[in-house]
């Protein structure tokens, strides 16, 4: 990274609807890039599965193709270098090795090439209680890397959704150099309503970053409803940004990449890290 980095940008986080139809899923979100980087974005950034939602699983392995034959990825590749602007593809459903797919974030340079790519780590495999089920390790191959890339403002770590919910990952990548973490996201209503606030700005707490968090909102055509509330999150945990729940727009705030050494300056937390054994009585209970 370059000793005279710039500390401050716009960071602008982009909220939709996704359907069943990649092509115009695309089209949306296309439109709200250039909309964004015409409005002073220098950062602009989609939610999770920007070109598709649909189910079941041969629906979506039907409709999307390998990274170098995806649509989506040309189009975002087109976008970037036609707007100058860095730009992430929250993620992508792109076919994979083993018959899977892969969740991929893809972070574009202003040219148009792939700086960065991700494949969502975690997978939300849960019964819900209101009925809702997700088998996301059915259809998708999960990744097994920390991934980070390089800003003009400073190094940008890269997550998906149920990531937020392993603190670890998000650790590993502040104590990487990472001062600002992305979360594309497509979270449920429910879960939404409960954790989702509070999970983003516990992150940007615990290590000192700024979250930027696009997400997918309202009810999809195969009938999934998303919570939306695109974030964007202090390092102090204070909300900058917030979408709300309307199903298509744009959030922007500007960043100011010096607030990163503030926070960390008054709570070095990501410097004290100590490993714990369990207490002998404990671990003789639990054998028990």
């Amino acid at each position: 990274m370059s000793e005279q980095m710039e500390t401050s940008f716009t960071a602008a986080c982009i909220q939709m609807c996704s359907g069943r139809d990649p092509q115009a899923n695309i089209d949306v979100a296309s439109r709200l890039v250039r909309q964004a980087a015409g409005d002073g974005a220098d950062l602009i950034m989609t939610p999770e599965m920007t070109n598709i939602i649909d189910s079941p699983r041969a629906a979506v392995a039907a409709k999307v193709a390998a990274e170098e034959d995806c649509h989506g990825v040309a189009a975002f590749a087109r976008l970037a270098a036609e707007t100058g602007k860095h730009i992430l593809a929250g993620s992508l459903g792109v076919q994979a090795d083993g018959g899977k797919l892969a969740n991929r974030s893809l972070l574009f340079a202003p040219d148009g090439t792939v700086m960065a790519r991700y494949d969502k780590a975690h997978m939300f495999d849960v019964d819900l209680p209101n009925g809702e089920r997700y088998r996301e390790s059915s259809t998708f191959a999960a990744g097994d890397k920390a991934v980070f890339a390089d800003l003009p403002w400073g190094r940008l770590g890269l997550t998906i959704c149920y990531d937020v919910r392993f603190a670890y990952q998000y650790r590993t990548l502040a104590q990487q150099g990472c001062s600002f973490i992305s979360v594309p996201a497509a979270f449920t209503v429910p879960t939404g309503t409960a954790h989702w606030h509070v999970l983003l700005r516990a992150r940007a707490i615990e290590t000192g970053c700024f979250v930027f968090a696009p997400a997918q909102s309202g009810t999809h055509e195969e009938g999934r409803k998303t919570y939306g509330h695109s974030l964007i999150v202090s390092p102090w945990g204070e909300v900058l940004a917030d979408a709300g729940e309307v199903t298509t727009g744009i959030v922007m705030a500007e960043i100011d990449a010096a607030k990163v050494i503030q926070a960390r300056g008054r709570v070095p937390a990501l410097t004290h890290d100590k490993v714990l054994s369990v207490a002998d009585d404990v671990s003789q209970a639990a054998a028990e």
